[in-house]
């Protein structure tokens, strides 16, 4: 469960866990969060190069069951959960009735239903607007109970092996072997733990849920193997945007549909054709005609970020403005993601962004700035 704090911020089970390990906690998202522990750009290096251990504990566990449930949740989603598997994973949105994005989710077939992990800051509107579009004999959960950590890094398979994590049901192979969005459910001295191979950071892992009363001392037993350390929001935010990674709120908005959005692949084949997802026709016509704003890729000159919300200039015509945007570690630049008029997206590109009365050239560049990791199945 989220501990109550206040009546505005609520306190995550591994507060004092990440207190003690020296974490400068902030607010967000409604919740008290370790934006980092030794620095931003130490904590993201020490990811790209062997294995963070981040507590996203505020984002939301729902778990939807019932007779009719995969009818429910595509009235709702632009996903074929008719194709999925049981264990497999994908990403997908939850739209408006115009198209625009609620929220962006995973969504993974479990054998009695579909478990999904949302954002925390959209977690209990994204409830309420589920809820009242199940029809009866759907059920919604909010798992509660459960923390959500995720270890990510090119070392992050042997960590997480070295806790010798049971396999929990027939047929599920050994956590090391789990493929990119592929989930399991496994047990770790008496606690059953589900793990997909997944994340935000652009690099191989996992995101691994627990139950709250054995959160701690699964944190502790990953925290000592050597190549984990504990990571804050800081880095989290700087790996998810040199990943080319959207974020909730500041580059997806219900202003904004997925198209627009770069997002087009979650629109499934079979539900491009045959609609019933909210915003259908908005939605396919975007597709075919193309969208009138894209999100782009902005390689900046110099030292000087552009934060969100820099108007974006060609000439000294606005066309846009900045949705995320910070200094990228591992290229040792300013980037930004930036959503733009079409007509101005095209790679290589050169354009102005507007910093604080500052003009700062900007060059429009592919997605992502750093090439993802990701343990994909038939890749070597």
């Amino acid at each position: 469960m989220l501990l109550d704090h206040d009546d505005d911020v609520r306190v995550l089970p591994l507060d004092g866990w990440h207190r003690a390990r020296g974490a400068r906690m902030v607010p967000f998202a409604g919740h008290t969060m370790p934006v980092q522990y030794d620095g931003i750009i130490a904590e993201h290096l020490w990811t790209r190069e062997s294995a963070g251990l981040f507590d996203v504990s505020h984002m939301g566990q729902l778990l939807v069951a019932g007779e009719g449930a995969q009818a429910a949740l595509e009235a709702l989603l632009p996903a074929d959960l008719a194709t999925l598997a049981i264990g497999g994973q994908r990403y997908s949105l939850l739209l408006d009735d115009h198209g625009g994005i609620l929220d962006d989710l995973m969504i993974t077939r479990w054998p009695h239903g579909f478990f999904m992990v949302v954002n925390g800051a959209t977690c209990q509107a994204d409830i309420a607007h589920i809820g009242a579009r199940l029809p009866a004999g759907v059920t919604l959960i909010w798992r509660e109970d459960h923390g959500l950590l995720a270890l990510q890094g090119p070392r992050a398979a042997e960590a997480l092996a070295s806790l010798d994590l049971e396999p929990a049901a027939p047929g599920i192979v050994p956590v090391e072997a789990l493929w990119f969005m592929a989930a399991g459910p496994y047990r770790w001295h008496g606690a059953d733990l589900h793990v997909s191979r997944s994340g935000y950071s652009g690099e191989d892992g996992f995101e691994i849920a627990v139950p709250v009363a054995a959160i701690a001392a699964f944190a502790d037993a990953l925290a000592a193997h050597p190549a984990v350390r504990p990571i804050g929001l800081g880095a989290r935010d700087s790996l998810r945007l040199e990943a080319g990674l959207p974020l909730y709120g500041h580059d997806l908005t219900p202003d904004i549909d997925p198209v627009e959005a770069g997002l087009g692949f979650a629109i499934a084949r079979r539900r491009r054709a045959e609609g019933g997802f909210p915003g259908h026709a908005r939605i396919a016509a975007a597709l075919r005609d193309g969208p009138a704003r894209r999100r782009v890729g902005l390689a900046i000159e110099g030292r000087l970020a552009a934060r969100e919300g820099a108007v974006v200039l060609a000439g000294d015509r606005p066309i846009g403005v900045v949705t995320s945007g910070g200094f990228a570690p591992s290229l040792g630049h300013p980037i930004a993601m930036a959503l733009i008029d079409a007509a101005h997206a095209a790679i290589g590109t050169v354009h102005a962004i507007d910093v604080r009365g500052r003009q700062i050239a900007a060059r429009v560049v592919p997605m992502p700035f750093v090439p993802h990791r990701y343990h994909r199945k038939g890749v070597a």
